[in-house]
């Protein structure tokens, strides 16, 4: 996790920080959910567009692993093959769940 952007969302949202966290956790198993939709329906060009935006939820609330994981997947599917995508797979939602873990400290002080 990147401390120093998530101390500058924590300072920038005050309050609401906790809120903001818990939406992107929301949010974000639901962007693991439509990547492995996308995947499963071999749909190269939406499976990119659901990576495209998932890497920027993860840049902007300090996941940079996470991001690069899901460029990764975003230049896969704009290739047209995801030959590999399934493993791919495996290592975002891995990481997403270390994201998670790392993140539940600041919804229980925010």
């Amino acid at each position: 996790m990147d401390d120093e952007a998530l101390a500058e969302l924590r300072e920038v949202m005050d309050d609401d920080f906790s809120i903001l966290i818990s939406t992107f956790i929301d949010d974000s198993a639901e962007r693991v959910s439509t990547l492995k939709k996308r995947f499963d329906a071999a749909d190269a060009e939406a499976f990119s567009k659901a990576a495209h935006s998932f890497k920027g939820s993860c840049i902007n609330i300090g996941a940079p692993r996470l991001g690069d994981l899901c460029l990764e997947a975003e230049q896969m599917g704009r290739s047209g093959d995801l030959t590999g995508a399934e493993d791919l797979l495996a290592s975002i939602e891995q990481e997403f769940e270390t994201v998670k873990t790392l993140l539940q400290p600041y919804l229980a002080s925010a």
